[in-house]
């Protein structure tokens, strides 16, 4: 049987990793409009520890609860690149640090990685791995839009309002503006259900030409029929292919 250890990242919160002293490769894991309090980025970590990975899951929405997922708005993508740099230090990290997020945790990842490479940090992901992205930056997102009418915490929705910012500034990060992921050289791993009716698989398949023109050899995988969740077979598959990329890459 498979066991896992779990762990305190200072200043950050729990990380998931194998038995023993390490040291391990490392993955930070990001969640996506689910929030972190749904559990689904805890059982990511969980499953990457339990092939051998120091892995983290990087709660990132503002605020939100047991029964609220929070909102994707102005969330400081300098506080994830701050989190890469304290799990790289973290004792029983390698040094090798993957970036791994699932629907707006695949944009967050591609955007910080793109934006990282832009200022040629030190500090960038070693491999970076993204299911159901999005090629264009997406406006904010706050989970009370999804309530009944009626409902006391009920909003209307508000078009203009930013997901991200960087050093301080939202402005270079409006909707719709392009992920210039081919600014990052390292490994790149992509995926896409082709019958997600969220995030369109087309929005991959751009992001792949995009990458291709420029010169860049990402690993795509598209999951023929599988949605913006696959099912048993299709998250089977999936983490097989996942696994293997980041051991290769990490290890």
């Amino acid at each position: 049987m498979l066991s896992i250890m779990r762990r305190l990242l200072p200043d950050f919160g729990t990380t998931y990793g194998p038995p023993g002293a390490g040291p391990f490769p490392a993955v930070l894991v990001l969640h996506g409009s689910e929030g972190a309090w749904s559990g689904w980025s805890h059982r990511n970590a969980a499953l990457l520890a339990a092939h051998g990975f120091l892995a983290y899951p990087h709660g990132y929405a503002r605020g939100g609860n047991a029964w609220n997922a929070g909102a994707i708005e102005n969330v400081p993508l300098d506080g994830t690149a701050a989190a890469l740099k304290a799990l790289r230090a973290f004792p029983q990290c390698s040094g090798k640090v993957g970036l791994y997020g699932v629907s707006r945790g695949a944009e967050h990842a591609l955007l910080l990685a793109a934006l990282m490479a832009a200022e040629d940090e030190a500090a960038l992901p070693d491999a970076v791995a993204a299911h159901s992205p999005a090629d264009v930056v997406c406006g904010a997102f706050d989970a009370r839009r999804w309530r009944d009418k009626g409902d006391p915490g009920w909003q209307t929705w508000d078009p203009a309002a930013r997901a991200w910012s960087w050093r301080g500034s939202s402005e270079d990060l409006k909707p719709t503006t392009p992920i210039e992921i081919e600014r990052y050289g390292g490994p790149l791993f992509l995926s896409h259900g082709t019958s997600d009716d969220v995030w369109d698989v087309a929005m991959t398949r751009r992001l792949e030409e995009r990458l291709r023109a420029a010169g860049r050899t990402p690993e795509v995988h598209y999951y023929e029929g599988q949605g913006h969740i696959s099912d048993s077979d299709g998250e089977n598959v999936h983490h097989e292919r996942l696994l293997a990329f980041l051991a290769r890459h990490l290890s």
